[in-house]
């Protein structure tokens, strides 16, 4: 069977720890638009961090956001799945945060909010480009729509409140951690409604392609890529992947710095 769409995750998988995508990688994604196959990136990020990348690739389709929270095409500003926040949950989120002094980050789709200044700002501004909006918490559950909250973790007692976090809301909410190349010492703890989850809107969007999952191939290296890569007819792992996200994938590529999403695109789709 025909392949027809190729889901890509973004860091440590496309983009490496300086920002950059390969010249053989762009090379690869070029030839597969070429051949009329449909190209999305499945990503954590929101939708801002991804815009420079999206341009930079042609890419002109709809894509998974948010760590699977929203499928949205930025071209012609048009989403058609979500999956937000609870407002009571965010509210609770909120203040249990405040509670503990637990450092919480909230997004909507156009926005990235913080109630003050933390360490991690530098790393949302410089790698993902993203400029951290400060207000008070105070009813933002009931004037916009929270799409994903977040935990940064880069020492002992952020993962301590960490923890803290996700037993109190236990299966409450939807945890993924997420990992860049370029701060492989922190862990993006991504907090999202319970029923989201990057294989369900890979699901969701095969379902508005009308692809079967046996026409879908989906490319990953991190630990919130592998529902997407279990709803994938065919999952290729990154050389650099966790091993739990080898273990369950159908091949193996080679690493980022190696550019293994041309070496598997190049294989599945031979020159």
């Amino acid at each position: 069977m025909k392949y027809k769409l190729v889901v890509i995750d973004v860091d440590g998988t496309l983009v490496d720890k300086h920002g950059n995508i390969a010249e053989e990688d762009k090379h690869a994604i070029t030839r597969l638009l070429n051949s009329y196959v449909i190209v999305a990136l499945s990503t954590g990020r929101v939708i801002q961090a991804c815009l420079p990348i999206i341009d930079e690739l042609n890419l002109n389709t709809f894509h998974i956001f948010f760590d699977g929270a929203l499928i949205y095409n930025p071209k012609n500003i048009r989403e058609i799945y979500v999956k937000e926040v609870e407002s009571e949950l965010v509210r609770e989120a909120v203040e249990f945060s405040r509670k503990n002094n637990i450092y919480l980050e909230l997004y909507s789709s156009e926005k990235f909010f913080a109630e003050r200044e933390n360490w991690s700002d530098e790393v949302h501004r410089k790698f993902f480009r993203v400029e951290p909006t400060f207000v008070n918490f105070d009813g933002i559950w009931a004037r916009e729509r929270i799409l994903k909250a977040e935990v940064v973790v880069h020492n002992d007692e952020e993962a301590v409140k960490a923890k803290l976090f996700k037993d109190n809301f236990d299966s409450r909410f939807h945890f993924s951690v997420a990992r860049s190349p370029a701060y492989p010492d922190i862990d993006f703890i991504n907090i999202l409604n319970r029923d989201a989850s990057k294989g369900q809107a890979l699901k969701e969007l095969m379902s508005f392609w009308g692809h079967l999952p046996a026409e879908v191939i989906a490319i990953g290296d991190g630990l919130n890529d592998i529902p997407l890569l279990e709803e994938a007819g065919v999952s290729v792992a990154m050389g650099n992947a966790f091993p739990e996200v080898k273990q369950i994938a159908d091949y193996i590529t080679l690493d980022i710095e190696q550019h293994g999403v041309a070496a598997a695109i190049n294989f599945f789709f031979p020159v």
